[in-house]
């Protein structure tokens, strides 16, 4: 009621309740993601069903009755002896962790120089952003030419893709420190090893693996590219060889493999990165 005669007061508004932003239970994601991946599951095998899409669209029946058995089994005598998809998958793999492993090794000193010393980020920092821009696929004929077809080429596209991504995503994290706490520890009389020691690389550390991630999904993107230097395995020969003989039913499973590979190695690095990170 309002005291003044004639006029009402309006009504307090309702509290909002706060959003969470949290994960959630466990249980429920894990739930929710598998009915996410059967529903999507049961949508590829309907819209392979349909008319005019089933011949361009291999459905999952296509893949478990043809594309499996033809690169498990060995074509003659139907034993499972030359496990084809399993030295394709084994060898991509390969490339694809040597040459992250590599960029990631090379990437977190360079980006760490291009924060803290300024001269270095001048130098450096314009042949980053000039690499990042060029597709892998551009730089195949000059790898080539410099590393022949061998695995090393491989690995090198792989590993220039990697290292920019990476290289500039923690380059990103030591420019965002908080310069209260630098300023702090240098008035207590912290040197600059100190410093980098116990505030840049702890500050930094969230980006390093969020830098990981990156760098495992960029060099599976660039798979494909680097595998068109020359290979009889690999995940990337089998989509493009399945592609001329129009074998929708291997270039799909050849996705669902990276993609597989791909999702496992990130919930990996998801879960060092809560492991790690508790302190955030």
């Amino acid at each position: 009621m309002s005291i003044i005669p004639g006029r009402e007061t309006p009504p307090a508004p309702k509290a909002r309740k706060l959003k969470d932003f949290g994960e959630g239970s466990g249980t429920v994601r894990t739930a929710t993601m598998v009915l996410s991946l059967l529903g999507g599951i049961l949508v590829w095998w309907f819209l392979s069903l349909l008319p005019g899409v089933g011949s361009i669209l291999a459905g999952p029946q296509d893949i478990i009755r043809r594309a499996l058995p033809e690169l498990l089994n060995d074509g003659a005598t139907g034993e499972f002896e030359a496990y084809l998809l399993i030295k394709h998958i084994y060898w991509s793999f390969r490339r694809v962790l040597g040459g992250w492993a590599i960029a990631f090794l090379c990437a977190i000193p360079t980006a760490f120089l291009m924060g803290w010393y300024r001269t270095f980020r001048n130098i450096v920092d314009p042949w980053i952003q000039f690499f990042r821009t060029i597709p892998p696929i551009a730089l195949i004929p000059m790898v080539i030419l410099l590393m022949g077809t061998g695995e090393k080429a491989k690995i090198t596209v792989i590993f220039i893709t990697s290292f920019l991504v990476m290289t500039v995503t923690v380059y990103q994290g030591v420019r965002n420190i908080d310069m209260t706490l630098v300023k702090a520890a240098y008035t207590f009389g912290a040197s600059d090893l100190s410093i980098f020691a116990q505030v840049v690389i702890p500050y930094s550390f969230p980006f390093i693996l969020t830098a990981a991630r990156l760098g495992v999904s960029t060099a599976l993107t660039t798979l494909i590219a680097a595998e068109m230097t020359g290979t009889f395995y690999g995940l990337g020969s089998m989509i493009q060889t399945a592609q001329i003989y129009f074998r929708m039913d291997k270039v799909l499973l050849g996705i669902i493999c990276i993609g597989a590979i791909g999702f496992v190695l990130d919930r990996l690095l998801l879960l060092a990165e809560k492991r790690f990170t508790r302190w955030k």
